[in-house]
């Protein structure tokens, strides 16, 4: 049982003249200063004298596997190494916690298990570090960096990189009647967090000061391979085909392992389930021309073919043709990839140009409260009694509600998941391809004659008060002996 404010997310565009691109672009040097001195430039090419670049992902999201900043530490011979923790809702869970405890509003996992243990051997090695760890308090993340450097006896230079956040200006936006993308709605006054999605280049020039450590806010999750790459090849803002190669690059890896078989739709067809356990983790070894090879570190897991880098590729894109980001408008169209040894594909073809003027930027907002439960059925006519258990409790929680003077539920919802194997279509008629509704006829097949005896209910609900949704909660337990649970 879940019971949680419930955030929201909408979107707008922020011309790049706005305050934002001069906080972003011009006071480079103001928004860039290290926090400590010392710093001098570096060359990252790999020891083995390649001039190619390597660069791997530890974490797809905040939460991600602690196991993979290891593995690629310590097997992925890297240039650099890559941490991706945010995601809309995520901006709005920090700004909570930051209202909270003013230390707070970080992913603390990218100091607490992503580097920090391992900040001795990311130095002996030359490896650049390079997340989006800092959420809405990017100075309160380095600090914590720089605090676990100092107990591990390693001298590190961190830079922390400004301007996405927008929130001070939030009155000002509103003065403006600014509306979202999609519903064209003003923005609501129960606002939390306003976010720009800002690009590479100032993670380049944070490298090019000598940072090992670049820390930054909400930027788009491929500009974290991008940067690097800018950095070591001194591409310049008009080279739009190398930019989108360099963005394919990281928009490939961005979600960790989901690049390297972990959500490959034929992964039962070829056995990826009993490699899932030590699942290597992508990198990118890429070129000046902007070539690159997808590969994951030897010796471990899953798997890197074109099926599972071409569905990783077309994940999140919308128009492949025109993936806007801040600093190229890509166009994945015509994309070659080609299997050059097993589990490594090499990526060609990425065309660019030139980006739109404005930023895009994501504004949370609450909404209320929601609750949400997932209870197993047992027995006979299992969606019969699911369906009838749900309705039972929102008609007795209505009836209080109307006796205590509450309003009605904003919104809910009911799932009998499984049960007899005619209700597996029904359940999931809405996510099944046509083409799969073969391989589903053949599976309930299978099942005939069996009568699976328990199933999943799920019910979710929301209100704009709290308190309703206690009273919800507190009548979930009293079905299992009075609803048929």
């Amino acid at each position: 049982m879940a019971n949680s404010m419930k955030f929201c997310f909408g979107h707008f565009l922020l011309k790049k003249t706005s305050v934002l691109s001069r906080i972003a672009n011009n006071n480079c040097s103001k928004s860039y200063r290290l926090l400590y001195n010392s710093l001098k430039l570096y060359s990252t090419s790999r020891k083995d004298g390649s001039e190619d670049v390597r660069i791997g992902c530890a974490s797809g999201f905040w939460g991600d596997t602690t196991v993979a900043a290891p593995q690629l530490i310590h097997k992925g011979n890297l240039d650099f190494l890559v941490f991706d923790y945010l995601s809309e809702i995520t901006m709005s869970l920090m700004t909570a916690a930051k209202t909270k405890y003013p230390d707070f509003g970080y992913a603390p996992d990218f100091v607490q298990f992503g580097v920090g243990p391992y900040l001795k051997t990311v130095k002996e090695k030359g490896i650049k570090v390079v997340s989006n760890a800092g959420g809405v308090n990017p100075y309160s993340c380095a600090k914590a960096m720089y605090s676990a450097a100092q107990k591990a006896g390693v001298d590190i230079k961190v830079a922390v990189i400004t301007g996405d956040n927008l929130i001070d200006k939030k009155a000002q936006l509103e003065s403006q009647n600014i509306r979202d993308l999609d519903s064209d709605k003003l923005l609501p006054s129960t606002v939390n967090s306003m976010n720009a999605y800002i690009g590479a280049f100032p993670i380049a020039k944070a490298l090019d000061m000598g940072a090992d450590i670049v820390i930054t806010g909400r930027c788009v999750d491929s500009a974290l391979v991008l940067g690097p790459l800018i950095h070591k090849f001194k591409w310049q803002p008009d080279q739009f085909d190398l930019l989108s190669a360099g963005s394919l690059a990281g928009h490939l890896i961005e979600c960790g392992a989901q690049a390297t078989g972990g959500i490959f739709t034929d992964w039962y067809k070829l056995g990826l389930h009993k490699t899932w356990s030590s699942i290597g983790f992508p990198i990118v070894q890429c070129q000046s021309n902007g070539d690159f090879i997808v590969t994951k570190p030897v010796d471990t897991g899953g798997l890197v073919s074109i099926a599972t880098v071409a569905e990783q590729l077309v994940y999140e894109i919308g128009d492949p043709k025109n993936y806007i980001l801040p600093d190229v408008i890509c166009d994945f169209s015509d994309v070659k990839l080609t299997q050059e040894k097993e589990n490594e594909v090499k990526v060609c073809c990425a065309k660019g140009k030139s980006p739109p003027n404005d930023y895009k930027v994501s504004a949370t907002y609450a909404d209320g409260f929601k609750a949400t439960t997932v209870a197993v059925l047992a027995g006979l006519n299992l969606r019969a009694k699911g369906l009838a258990t749900a309705n039972g409790i929102l008609q007795r929680t209505r009836t209080i509600f109307e006796q205590l003077g509450l309003s009605d539920y904003t919104q809910t919802h009911i799932q009998v998941i499984g049960g007899l194997s005619d209700d597996l279509e029904e359940s999931f008629s809405n996510f099944i391809r046509d083409d799969d509704r073969t391989e589903l006829s053949l599976f309930k097949k299978k099942l005939k004659g069996e009568i699976p005896k328990q199933a999943a209910l799920w019910i979710a609900v929301e209100h704009s008060q709290k308190k309703a949704l206690e009273l919800f909660a507190r009548e979930i337990a009293p079905a299992g002996t009075g609803m048929g649970i």
